[in-house]
C-alpha cells in the first residue's frame, strides 16, 4: 500500500508515502504560507514561513522539507505557529522597503499578501536602512536589491532551470545578498534576459522594465499612427491578469481591449509567424539541398539567440537568418503597410505585446532597422498590458469579441501554436512536407514534438528521404542539444530551441503564478486555437500569399533578405 495514515489538525487523512507535509496539508484544502517554495523548484527551506507543529517534535518544522511519517500528527493553526509566522514576516519586513503603494508588484506581491493574512501592521524594532543602487543596465530587466528577501527562487531558476547561472547567493547570515558576481550589473555578465528570475520572484526585487508610459505617450500623440501586434501566447494568458483561469482563450476580447486603449490598428504577430515558416522552411530546403550548415537552428526566441551568441558562438552559422516574427512584423509595418496605407513610415509607431522580456532587448538591437527605421518601437509584456488595461478601468470579462485588422491580422492555426514548445517545428513540417512532396498531409498534428518533455525527437519522410528533427525548451535542455551538435553526435536536420520552459507560453513576461501546470493548460489552449482555425497551414494563409505576390515576390528573394533576415554575432559572454 502506497498510502499512510496521518492526522492534520485532528482529522484522520490518508496520504501518499513520499509526500511532504506541505503537499499533504494542501491536499486537505489548507493553504500554508510559503515564500521560498516554488512547485517547480527544488526544496530550499530558506524562509521558514511554512512551519507547522508535529507532535513529539520539540521545534516547529518546515513543511516544505519534511516528509510525512506513519501516524504523524500535524497542527497548522496553533497560536505558536501563527505567532512564529507573524514574527518571521515582521523580521522580513524590517529589512524591506515600505514602498508597497508605489511598488510595481502592488496588488500581487506574495510578501504583502501574507502580511495582510497574518495581520502584520506595525514593525517593531530598528528598521534596516540599506540603500543599494538599482540595476537598470538592460532594456529588459530591472533589479532592485533593496527589495530582495533572499528566498533564492531567482538563483534556483537561473542555475537549475536555465543553466545560465549569473545570479548567486553571496555572503552569510544577515549579510546574504543575491546578485551577479563581483557586484556587476546584468549588462556586464552573460545574462540572456529571459526573465525567468522575474517570473518566480515573489516581490519586486526583479521585474520587467516598464514601458507603459512610452506607449501611453505614443497613443496620445495625434501625429503618430500607433499599431499593435500580439504574440500567440498572449491570447491564452492575458485573462489570468483579470482572475480568469489559465488557458482561457481570449483572442477576441484581447483585440477589443486593444482597440479601446486607442490603437489605430490591431494586428497579429501570427501573420508574421506564418511568414517566418515560409522563409525558414525554404531556408531549410535550401540547406538540405547543399548539405551545408545543418542542422538548421530556429531563431524565433531572442533569449535563445542571446544564449547561443554568448555561449556557443561557434555554432552561429547553423542559426536561421530569419528575424523573429516580432521583428518581421515591424519591418513590414514600416514598408508594406506604410505603402499600402499611404502613411509615412516615420509616423508609424509599432508596439508589440509579448510574453517575453528578452523581446525588449531584441527590439533595441541596432541591426533591427532594415526599413530605415527601428522595426519595433516599444515592447510590452503580458503583465504590462494587464496594468494598462486596469489603468483604463476595463472590465475584461465583460468585453465583447472582435477580429484583428487585415491584412496583418490574418493568420493560420500553424502560427497560433508558435507559442508552445514544438509549435514552430510542427508548423514548419506542415509546410515543408507539402512544398517538397506536392501532397496534402492527411494528419496535420505532429504529436511527437508536442508536450512538456524537455527534449523531443522525431523523424519525417520527405520525398523518400528521412530527416530527423529535435525540439528543446529551457536553456538547460538547449545546452544538452548544443553539446550533442558540437561533438558531432547529432544527425538532425532541423532543431527548434525555445529559451523558456514550455516555450513562449512560459515566457518571463507572462502573468505571475506561472507554473508547469499552468504552462500545460496554456499549451492545450493554443492547440485548441489551431483546431478552430479555418486555415491551419502557413503557406495557405491568403494574406501571406498576397504579400509575396504584391510585394516580396518570393521566399528568400532579394527584398525578403533585406527586410526579414539578419545576422547574429559572437558576443562572447557579454550582453553588450
Amino acid at each position: 500500500m502506497n498510502k499512510m495514515k496521518i492526522f492534520v489538525n485532528g482529522q484522520e487523512v490518508w496520504i501518499e508515502k513520499d509526500s511532504t507535509v506541505l503537499n499533504a496539508v494542501k491536499q486537505q484544502g489548507i493553504d500554508l504560507p510559503t515564500l521560498c517554495h516554488h512547485p517547480d523548484q527544488r526544496v530550499k527551506a530558506n524562509c521558514r514561513v511554512c512551519v507547522v507543529e508535529v507532535e513529539g517534535v520539540k521545534n516547529l518544522v518546515a513543511s516544505c522539507s519534511t516528509k510525512v511519517a506513519e501516524g504523524m500528527r500535524i497542527t497548522t493553526n496553533s497560536p505558536r505557529v501563527r505567532e512564529t509566522v507573524r514574527t518571521i514576516l515582521e523580521l522580513i519586513f524590517a529589512d524591506h522597503p515600505h514602498e508597497c503603494l508605489t511598488c510595481i508588484r502592488n496588488g500581487n506581491c506574495e510578501l504583502r499578501q501574507l502580511a495582510s493574512k497574518y495581520g502584520v501592521r506595525d514593525i517593531e524594532g530598528e528598521k534596516a536602512n540599506n540603500i543599494f543602487p538599482q540595476d537598470k543596465s538592460t532594456p529588459s530587466l530591472v533589479r532592485n536589491p533593496n527589495k530582495c528577501i533572499k528566498c533564492g527562487r531567482c538563483a534556483e531558476v537561473c542555475h537549475h532551470t536555465q543553466n545560465v547561472g549569473i545570479l548567486y547567493s553571496h555572503n552569510r547570515g544577515t549579510e546574504v545578498c543575491i546578485a551577479p558576481e563581483y557586484g556587476k550589473q546584468l549588462a556586464e555578465v552573460a545574462c540572456v534576459l529571459c526573465g525567468q528570475c522575474a517570473l518566480v520572484c515573489p516581490v519586486g526585487a526583479i521585474h520587467e522594465k516598464d514601458d507603459t508610459d512610452l506607449v501611453w505617450e505614443a497613443l496620445a500623440n495625434p501625429h503618430k499612427h500607433v499599431v499593435v501586434q500580439t504574440a500567440p501566447a498572449v491570447r491564452v494568458s492575458i485573462a489570468e491578469e483579470f482572475g480568469l483561469p489559465p488557458g482561457e482563450i481570449s483572442t477576441g476580447k484581447l483585440v477589443t481591449a486593444l482597440r479601446k486603449l486607442g490603437f489605430d490598428q490591431v494586428f497579429d504577430t501570427d501573420f508574421t509567424a506564418d511568414l517566418t515558416i515560409m522563409e525558414e522552411g525554404h531556408e531549410l530546403l535550401q540547406r538540405m539541398q547543399t548539405g551545408k550548415n545543418l542542422p538548421l537552428l530556429t531563431s524565433c526566441s531572442p533569449g535563445w539567440i542571446n544564449y547561443i551568441e554568448q555561449y556557443y558562438p561557434g555554432l552561429l552559422p547553423l542559426v536561421s537568418t530569419c528575424k523573429s516574427p516580432q521583428q518581421m512584423f515591424g519591418a513590414l509595418a514600416k514598408t508594406y503597410y506604410a505603402q499600402s496605407s499611404g502613411i509615412e513610415p516615420k509616423n508609424i509607431f509599432v508596439v508589440s505585446v509579448m510574453p517575453c522580456t528578452a523581446k525588449k532587448y531584441e527590439a533595441a538591437r541596432p541591426e533591427m532597422n532594415s526599413s530605415g527605421f527601428r522595426d519595433v518601437d516599444a515592447v510590452l509584456t503580458s503583465r504590462e498590458l494587464g496594468r494598462m488595461l486596469r489603468q483604463e478601468g476595463m472590465d475584461f470579462q465583460k468585453l465583447t469579441e472582435s477580429e484583428f485588422d487585415a491584412p496583418l491580422g490574418i493568420s493560420s492555426g500553424a502560427a497560433a501554436i508558435f507559442g508552445a514548445t514544438g509549435g514552430v517545428m510542427e508548423a514548419a513540417l506542415r509546410t515543408v512536407y507539402e512544398v517538397v512532396t506536392g501532397e496534402s498531409l492527411c494528419k496535420l498534428e505532429f504529436s511527437e514534438v508536442r508536450g512538456m518533455e524537455g527534449i523531443k525527437e522525431a523523424s519525417v519522410e520527405l520525398d523518400g528521404k528521412e530527416i530527423k528533427v529535435a525540439v528543446a525548451h529551457g536553456l538547460d535542455k538547449a545546452k544538452k542539444v548544443m553539446e550533442l551538435i558540437q561533438s558531432g553526435k547529432a544527425d538532425y536536420s532541423f532543431v527548434e530551441i525555445m529559451c523558456c520552459p514550455g516555450g513562449c507560453i512560459g515566457g518571463g513576461g507572462q502573468p505571475y503564478g506561472t507554473t508547469n501546470e499552468v504552462r500545460a493548460k496554456r499549451i492545450e489552449a493554443l492547440y485548441q486555437v489551431d483546431e478552430n482555425m479555418p486555415v491551419r497551414k502557413s503557406h495557405e494563409n491568403p494574406a501571406v500569399q498576397d504579400l509575396y505576390r504584391d510585394f516580396l515576390k518570393e521566399p528568400l528573394g532579394e527584398l525578403s533578405h533585406q527586410l526579414l533576415h539578419t545576422e547574429y554575432r559572437n558576443r562572447g559572454l557579454s550582453i553588450n
